[in-house]
């Protein structure tokens, strides 16, 4: 039976890491998402996924980075506020291991992209209401998106690197 599961925020964690100067690892959030699952946790096949996530909540801990990729040089917040995703199919490939596949927008450019997701399982919370988790797994090629910004390095190579991998833990809870 279909039901319908809103993202708690507060418990959901958007985050990517992409490589520095070839050699270092550089991690970010999103700190504002929004999200709905409309389906049912014990076979997620049928399930459709929505998400959108505030570009101006970006953190990577550094503010002048975080200001540079708020730009017109990466997300370009002013004209581009949303990066938004929704989901087109879900494969079941193990036991509650999921290939979802949806369309990723990002600078008004979109994508099709899968993600490795595990439904991670389901509860009662203190409060009386009924959560579920999930985590998901993916990477993209920010040029794709149109992310083109990059710095040649003296030694060769460049300061950015286009993957962008993908890291999300979801934490939702059922609608009456």
């Amino acid at each position: 039976m279909a039901q319908k599961w809103v993202v708690d925020p507060t418990h959901t964690n958007v985050e990517f890491s992409v490589k520095h100067m070839m050699i270092a690892t550089v991690r970010g959030r999103f700190s504002e998402v929004e999200g709905v699952i409309e389906g049912d946790p014990s076979d997620l096949t049928t399930a459709r996924f929505e998400a959108t996530i505030n570009t101006k909540s970006i953190d990577t801990r550094q503010e002048d980075r975080d200001n540079h990729l708020r730009s017109a040089d990466f997300f370009d917040v002013e004209n581009h506020p949303k990066i938004t995703f929704k989901s087109t199919s879900v494969e079941k490939v193990g036991e509650n291991q999921y290939k979802v596949t949806g369309d990723l927008t990002i600078r008004g450019v979109t994508r099709p992209v899968t993600l490795d997701t595990t439904f991670e399982g389901r509860g009662k919370d203190p409060w009386g209401g009924e959560r579920i988790a999930l985590t998901a797994k993916g990477a993209i090629n920010r040029k794709d998106f149109g992310l083109t910004w990059n710095a040649a390095l003296e030694t060769g190579g460049v300061l950015v690197s286009d993957e962008v991998k993908l890291e999300i833990n979801v934490e939702a809870v059922l609608q009456a």
